[in-house]
């Protein structure tokens, strides 16, 4: 069944862009079961989606066409198969906000080009929640606003796939009747706005520096403090507390240029906010990771403890639910959900290099692992707008993101070392190392060492530590 819409998906490339498939490439697993495909012909490259739940597809498809027409940064609905299970749309390429984050920030600290950006995140996000109000909320899957019947499902999400498999105790009685309570005080805030529903990094892709989204076909009615607690409480991205107090602040001001707000009320209601988007992302954690056993979603319930400490002591009206609050807490403490923070035991240390120095050396006593040789990529460092750039910088991200044979030699690359990785991790080995050269060690290895370290980390409980050997040399 599923080759059938492959090809059905392919047939509906070749009636759009007039030119046959000559590549589709499948993209990463995520949390959710739709699956996206690169496909390129010759002249053009666009997205792929396959979702089996049409109603899902519906609503991202006129959201999609809403938001666009009203010139916000979503994806062009190219065309759409008459079953509506499968469609093309347009490719923002592979960086994500926490992708730029995660590569860019050095002992914690973000730097300052990445808050600005965080900050016109944040005046799209009001573009979306204003001009939202006018979408057809009919269009809404599954349900057309967030309103106490469906906080009650995220809570009860939370309560079965987190609190249960973490064995939490609680009294199940006055839990349900904290949630009513819950609930009804977060109804206080005006809930006729536009809300994304996953407004987080991940959804948020860079493009030529600024900021295109994706992943808001859960979008429906609701507040505009729980599509902010989205983003400035995203677990993995683990903003300091002094730049999310600071984005707050922003956001507020941004706001109530547009319309009036009490800004005394909203920050109380948005704490309130705050720790429902904790719990329902706990509860995807929690179904995802002690459910599915896909482990990688269990590491990032230690960056959602430290989140959840701090808005606990931060929200003045926890007493008014005090067997909630009594879960939490024992949440926030608990030793053994700490303890998946431990680090993995296999590291994988990814360099890139150039071949005018040699290959790296392994230090680590291992010996083994892996080389690869990007000398036959097409190579960016040959034009001069991209000389003193490195595989790091958005221009050259952006000129990679159009080419298919780098693409296809990562995809290549990371089949042949998820192997080696499995059996490194049932194995017990410790490390496993992987290089990347190229004529400069300046270009084509450098995205390719940080390209296959997004993959792996998505995919696999290992650290993560990639070098770039020429760039250290230079900065020396």
């Amino acid at each position: 069944m599923k080759q059938e819409v492959i090809e059905r998906l392919k047939a509906l490339y070749t009636q759009w862009a007039a030119e046959p498939v000559i590549s589709i490439t499948p993209l990463p697993p995520s949390g959710s079961y739709r699956e996206y495909f690169r496909i390129s012909g010759r002249q053009k490259t666009v997205m792929g989606a396959i979702n089996a739940d049409l109603k899902e597809n519906r609503a991202f498809i006129e959201f999609s066409r809403f938001f666009h027409n009203k010139g916000v940064r979503v994806p062009e609905i190219y065309a759409v198969d008459a079953e509506l299970d499968c469609y093309l749309l347009e490719d923002f390429g592979n960086t994500t906000l926490f992708d730029w984050l995660s590569n860019a920030r050095k002992n914690g600290d973000i730097p300052g080009e990445i808050i600005q950006f965080y900050k016109k995140t944040l005046d799209k996000l009001i573009d979306f929640q204003l001009i939202g109000k006018e979408i057809d909320f009919s269009l809404c899957y599954p349900r057309s606003k967030f309103d106490k019947q469906s906080m009650l499902w995220d809570l009860h999400y939370f309560k079965y796939y987190f609190l249960k498999l973490a064995k939490i105790p609680f009294d199940e009685q006055l839990l349900e009747d904290d949630f009513n309570y819950f609930a009804d005080y977060l109804l206080n805030a005006e809930t006729n706005y536009f809300l994304y529903r996953d407004f987080q990094s991940r959804n948020v892709m860079v493009v030529n520096n600024e900021p295109a989204f994706i992943d808001y076909q859960g979008g429906r009615k609701g507040a505009l403090q729980y599509d902010l607690a989205s983003l400035l409480f995203d677990a993995k991205a683990d903003i300091p507390a002094d730049i999310r107090e600071e984005l707050l602040e922003y956001y507020i001001t941004r706001l109530s240029q547009n319309i009036k707000i009490n800004k005394s009320q909203f920050r109380s209601l948005y704490n309130g906010y705050v720790v429902i988007r904790i719990m329902q992302a706990m509860g995807a954690y929690g179904f995802r990771g002690f459910y599915e056993k896909k482990e990688h979603f269990l590491k990032s319930i230690p960056y959602a403890l430290k989140n959840l400490k701090y808005i606990l002591e931060k929200f003045e009206h926890k007493s008014k639910f005090p067997e909630l609050t009594k879960a939490l807490q024992q949440v926030a403490e608990s030793e053994r959900l700490k303890s998946i923070s431990e680090p993995p035991a296999l590291t994988v240390s990814i360099n890139s290099f150039s071949f005018k120095r040699g290959v790296p050396v392994d230090y680590s006593g291992n010996g083994g692992g892996f080389v690869f040789d990007c000398r036959a990529i097409h190579n960016p460092g040959k034009y001069d707008q991209y000389k003193n750039k490195t595989g790091k910088d958005p221009e050259v991200i952006a000129f990679f993101e159009k080419e298919d044979d780098i693409h296809n030699f990562i995809d290549n690359v990371y089949t042949l070392v998820s192997s080696s990785i499995e059996k490194y991790i049932e194995r017990n080995f410790t490390h496993l190392m992987i290089n990347f050269g190229c004529t400069g060690g300046r270009h084509r290895s450098v995205y390719s060492a940080e390209a296959l370290a997004v993959k792996l980390k998505h995919k696999y409980p290992v650290n993560i530590k990639v070098r770039h050997l020429e760039q250290e040399l230079k900065s020396d």
